[in-house]
């Protein structure tokens, strides 16, 4: 049922109770009374009319945005007018209908305004609370909603950073191939298109299988093995329980990057960068290890160790975790575990959303 029809319903139902009740117990005690009963289909009528008036002035002007102090002056004059209104129309029509019950009342007049009053008091504070709450709940929902667009627009400008002088090396070391070895020089394009395919791709997609993240860091590796020769030996022991595993896209070719560039670049004898993944306790582990020193994380870590962090840190929260240390004199390890999910999941909170 929508808003509006519960609206209308409580309206005529609340009003009807309330002034039926009423006209009930003068039935029970003095028989039926035509004229009493038409007075309260007329005062039904009313009090939903003078009620409805009010909702129209308190949404045409947002009274329920103003502060307390501000809103509850025009509450009480409200409450003041309607009450006015209510005894006027039904103080010199009871005296007519039913003026035994009236004579020896003192203070009539105030009598009839403070059982309207409390009537529409009762009335003008259970809406204007309903609009409170409808007004914080929607705030609350508006609030979640931008801070999740926030969140999504982080992550997309997460995955869709690549570091561009990587992009320059690797053209470099291709032109230079291009007269020695043709069809080298060919396949080292093939590879640096790969790369920027998934680059570009990377901020359309949330997760990618692990089988195509570990083809982009081949693609990756295969290119800075042109530049480095000898001086860099890749080893990759990937678990075929994990291939179909969901990982955010560019984030192993970030790390193993940032691995080749802080480390094995740096070591006079060059180095060895080394991935591998396995599951365990039902959660998905990868494990780079390479040749460097850990020193200032700012530092020796840059751009690549921050990015894994607040990308694992807005797709999966406190679910997963990332830990870098110095495993050995020479050696760099650094460790990622997330839960093991598949796109299907993906799909499904994807589906919720827009539910």
């Amino acid at each position: 049922m929508s808003k509006q029809k519960i609206y209308w319903f409580c309206q005529v139902f609340g009003w009807t109770l309330l002034i039926m009740v009423e006209y009930l117990a003068f039935w029970l005690q003095d028989g039926f009374n035509s004229d009493l009963f038409y007075l309260a289909i007329a005062n039904i009528f009313l009090g939903i009319t003078l009620t409805h008036l009010y909702r129209f002035i308190i949404k045409r002007w947002h009274w329920v945005r103003l502060p307390f102090f501000r809103l509850a002056p025009r509450v009480l004059t409200s409450v003041f007018i309607l009450a006015v209104i209510m005894t006027a129309f039904n103080l010199p029509l009871d005296l007519k209908i039913t003026p035994q019950y009236l004579v020896d009342e003192p203070f009539i007049v105030f009598g009839y305004l403070l059982t309207w009053g409390k009537t529409m008091l009762t009335w003008i504070l259970s809406y204007t609370a309903y609009h409170y709450v409808e007004r914080t709940r929607d705030a609350e929902i508006e609030k979640i909603l931008l801070k999740t667009s926030i969140r999504e627009t982080e992550a997309k400008v997460l995955r869709s950073q690549l570091n561009p002088h990587f992009v320059f090396n690797a053209l470099n070391s291709i032109r230079a191939l291009v007269l020695e070895n043709p069809s080298k020089a060919q396949q080292g394009i093939t590879q640096l298109s790969n790369i920027l395919r998934n680059s570009l791709l990377a901020d359309r997609r949330k997760t990618v299988e692990l089988r195509e993240e570990i083809k982009t860091v081949e693609d990756y590796l295969a290119l800075e093995k042109v530049r480095y020769e000898d001086r860099l030996n890749c080893r990759l022991e990937i678990d075929p329980k994990t291939q179909y595993l969901q990982v955010p896209p560019m984030m192993l070719q970030t790390l193993v990057e940032n691995a080749i560039k802080h480390g094995v670049q740096k070591a006079i004898n060059g180095g060895f960068v080394e991935l591998t993944t396995w599951i365990e306790v039902g959660m998905l582990n990868i494990r780079i290890r390479n040749t460097g020193v850990l020193g200032d994380r700012e530092a020796s870590g840059g751009f690549g160790l921050k990015n894994t962090s607040q990308r694992l840190e807005l797709l999966y929260g406190t679910d997963a975790s990332f830990r870098i240390r110095q495993e050995s004199a020479d050696v760099v390890c650094a460790d990622i575990v997330i839960p093991m999910q598949s796109d299907g999941v993906f799909r499904r909170s994807e589906e919720l959303k827009k539910v």
